[in-house]
């Protein structure tokens, strides 16, 4: 414990703030299904309650699984979906596109809650997003937020389910490091946007990215209302506009080949399983935020020349003097943090002790990371 303290001013003190950034990349094989056929797999968990469903890395008994993200649907009350005659979980679909909208949009003046707007511009009105998949990423991935500008999703667009679709579409946010909304509680998020517009589209749009929450949300207009015959349609306000394609159920399922059947007639879970067998990738950069104080602990000329440790000392002589006109000489090794009421805060200890006499100085660079 020290007995000799000395205060640090404000100039002594700064603080920083830094980004780390690590690339997360979940490949298809393992999105669709490593451990397992259709009809087991390891690393896929469903739930009694039917709401959502989880993939993991390794199978999800392994004491060493870790979760990788969730995948629900939902959609509004009044989208072209919600019918008199209830659909398959038609209740659980719209309460859980109610519960994102209020996590992640909101409510206006009114008290109403916000839908999730195609553009972003919530007060111009404008096309709304009513039918949608979530796919909402562990904590454990994307760490403090998703870095802007990284995220890329590639979908097969063909009606198999297996990662051997070679026919794709990718969805990214590219331009979202300048182009970004702020209107949300949630925090930042931006416009996903197709990488070419299919013939015909009226526009890229394909969903939005919350940065700081780690949630996808995905139009469901994505998936065109192609019938068998190839007959056209389209869902609520949107259209189906994007990859000219149905997204059927899996083998062994029911729920019909179009879009809206499936959508309506099927349950969260089969849906889920349709939708993440069209998955080939999935990748973005994770962020980690670093917030430092930086301690700048200045030892001038006159200071801390001599120790309080009794073995500094022999015979009320200064052992490291060998003559009355020596200068003392000390090696520092810690450098302690203390409150205003000299209680130890931290203690940082040097790679080497660093000599100190009255003709020199020297500044310690101490940083606390939190």
């Amino acid at each position: 414990m020290a007995n000799t303290f000395k205060n640090l001013t404000a100039n002594d003190v700064t603080s920083t703030r830094t980004l780390l950034y690590e690339a997360i990349p979940l490949t298809g094989a393992l999105v669709s299904g490593t451990y397992g056929t259709w009809a087991l797999e390891e690393n896929i968990k469903n739930y009694s309650h039917g709401m959502f469903q989880s993939a993991y890395d390794y199978p999800y008994l392994s004491s060493s699984a870790n979760n990788m993200f969730d995948i629900t649907l939902g959609f509004a009350s009044n989208s072209a979906l919600s019918m008199s005659t209830p659909g398959v979980q038609q209740e659980k679909k719209i309460n859980l596109y109610n519960q994102m909208c209020q996590l992640l949009m909101g409510y206006d003046h009114t008290g109403s809650i916000q839908e999730f707007d195609e553009d972003g511009n919530i007060l111009a009105g404008g096309t709304k997003i009513k039918e949608a998949y979530f796919l909402t990423f562990s904590r454990l991935l994307y760490k403090d937020e998703i870095k802007k500008g990284s995220f890329s999703i590639t979908i097969g667009t063909k009606p198999l389910f297996t990662i051997a679709n070679s026919t794709t579409y990718v969805i990214t946010d590219g331009h979202a490091a300048s182009d970004y909304r702020v209107n949300s509680p949630a925090g930042e998020y931006a416009i996903l946007t197709g990488s070419t517009p299919i013939a015909g589209s009226k526009s890229p749009k394909c969903g939005l990215i919350f940065y700081q929450a780690g949630v996808v949300v995905l139009t469901a207009s994505l998936f065109n209302s192609i019938t068998a015959s190839g007959g056209g349609g389209s869902v609520g306000n949107q259209g189906g506009y994007q990859l000219n394609t149905c997204i059927a159920v899996p083998p062994g399922t029911t729920g019909g080949t179009n879009f809206e059947n499936t959508f309506t007639g099927s349950t969260i879970q089969v849906n889920a399983d349709a939708l993440r067998h069209r998955i080939h990738n999935i990748s973005f950069n994770n962020t980690t935020e670093l917030n430092s104080t930086i301690y700048f602990v200045r030892a001038n000329h006159s200071e801390f020349n001599y120790s309080s440790n009794p073995t500094f000392v022999t015979g009320s002589k200064i052992r490291v003097k060998t003559n009355t006109y020596d200068e003392p000489v000390t090696y520092i090794t810690t450098i302690g943090l203390y409150s205003a009421d000299n209680e130890l805060l931290a203690i940082a200890k040097l790679s080497e002790p660093l000599k100190k006499t009255p003709s020199n100085e020297i500044t310690f660079r101490t940083r606390i990371d939190f």
